[in-house]
């Protein structure tokens, strides 16, 4: 590693570590050999079981050698018993705790959405992907002393979900809403021993067709607003509690692709197939700001708003393998350009914890961790990366707990702690 990446190379409440399947990129790869190997050994794992449990160490940079808690661990110099006593209780704590866990579904899964509620820590709801009108939704979590995932309920959904959502409601003092879309925005009730349906949300009451729904985002800061993007150009921002719609606009010239709210209750920004980046405020609609165009205009597929500081966003082009990073007090170009994946990109989360670091999972099989604290120095390489058995869907960092991270693969479900 080098003296730049041993001195940042670190998520806060994470550390530079690796894990079978997991590399300190540009230093070496796990215990255990190549990523071949790992996904080998993960594939024969059997449903709802916990993969496997190894041992990580932490890292420093090369010219100031190991450190951390398992420096402690090298009993050549003869620390004493005690010494070395302690050293292997905190090996065995810290392998029981540095675990990925794995939930396989029956059939190919794309939405996903950890929840928010801290009394369901390792609650999280996943979508199924199959292509006719019939999909489901299945709420599972973890059951952290046998370590297996149980499904706590399952809900028939029309169509693939577009996208998931748990209600942002950490204290659990509102109803345990989760919201997804697909042909219209729909609020499903979880209670104990049932999953109903709240509300189907629809603007376009004179008339039977609608308009797909491609995404949309629950307000963290105002839970009574939820944001959808569509295919017929615009967008909407609903009142979940009086269940009408509060604006309607025309936010694109093409498809709406996706839809983000800052760290505020009236700012919001979307993407879309004419290649832009556009914000809104909900107090002055009359105006949009385009923050960013690709080049040639390539459609722009996803978006995620830095919730720690909100002057940073980030998206990434349709096709293509690299992140690219805005600063929207500098529109127009970006202020970095990730280029670690060597296939598409498709999902993207900045940690929730930290206002630097962002994390990618793409088609070539990774889960790339990225520090930006080096700005405005190019960002040249990820600090972390998680090599997975296929093409990673979607991922998304648990806002709880900072040190686990979901992703999507095939029919399967895995939840890793880094």
């Amino acid at each position: 590693m080098s003296q730049r990446q041993g001195q940042r190379g670190t998520v806060p409440g994470v550390g530079t570590r690796h894990v079978e399947g997991v590399s300190d990129v540009g230093v070496r790869t796990a215990a255990g050999g190549s990523s071949g190997a790992a996904a080998s050994q993960s594939s024969s794992a059997k449903r709802d079981t916990k993969d496997r449990k190894q041992d990580m160490d932490l890292v420093s940079n090369n010219e100031s050698g190991k450190n951390g808690p398992s420096s402690s661990s090298s009993t050549n110099n003869h620390q004493g018993e005690e010494s070395d006593a302690t050293s292997t209780s905190d090996r065995q704590e810290r392998a029981e705790k540095e675990e990925i866990y794995t939930y396989e579904a029956p059939w190919l899964v794309y939405g996903m959405n950890w929840s928010v509620r801290e009394d369901k820590k390792f609650r999280l709801a996943i979508g199924s992907f199959v292509e006719e009108y019939n999909n489901k939704v299945q709420i599972v979590e973890l059951d952290e002393e046998s370590g297996k995932f149980e499904c706590t309920g399952s809900f028939e959904h029309p169509y693939p979900t577009t996208k998931i959502q748990w209600m942002p409601d950490k204290p659990g003092s509102r109803p345990d809403l989760l919201a997804t879309t697909g042909d219209y925005l729909r609020l499903w009730k979880v209670e104990k021993d049932r999953v109903s349906m709240e509300c189907l949300l629809n603007n376009n009451k004179n008339s039977e067709f609608c308009a797909p729904l491609t995404s949309f985002d629950w307000n963290g800061t105002d839970p009574s607003l939820i944001g959808t993007s569509s295919i017929d150009t615009t967008c909407t921002i609903w009142n979940v509690e009086t269940k009408q719609a509060k604006t309607q606009l025309i936010a694109h010239d093409k498809e709406v692709y996706d839809i983000a709210f800052a760290p505020s209750a009236d700012v919001f920004a979307s993407v879309g197939a004419d290649g832009s980046v556009r914000m809104f405020d909900l107090r002055s609609l009359e105006h949009s700001t385009i923050i960013y165009e690709s080049q040639n205009l390539v459609p722009l597929l996803r978006l995620s708003w830095n919730k720690q500081d909100p002057n940073y966003l980030a998206t990434f082009l349709m096709d293509h393998n690299h992140v690219v990073v805005l600063d929207i007090r500098s529109p127009a170009e970006p202020v970095a350009e990730l280029k670690g994946h060597s296939k598409p990109v498709n999902s993207i989360a900045w940690v929730s914890h930290s206002s630097c670091h962002i994390c990618s999972g793409g088609d070539d099989r990774q889960a790339l961790i990225w520090d930006l604290s080096p700005l405005p120095k190019p960002i040249v390489d990820p600090i972390l990366a998680y090599n997975a058995q296929a093409e990673i869907n979607t991922l998304e960092w648990s806002a709880l707990q900072p040190e686990w991270v979901a992703i999507t693969l095939q029919r399967k479900l895995q939840i890793l702690r880094l």
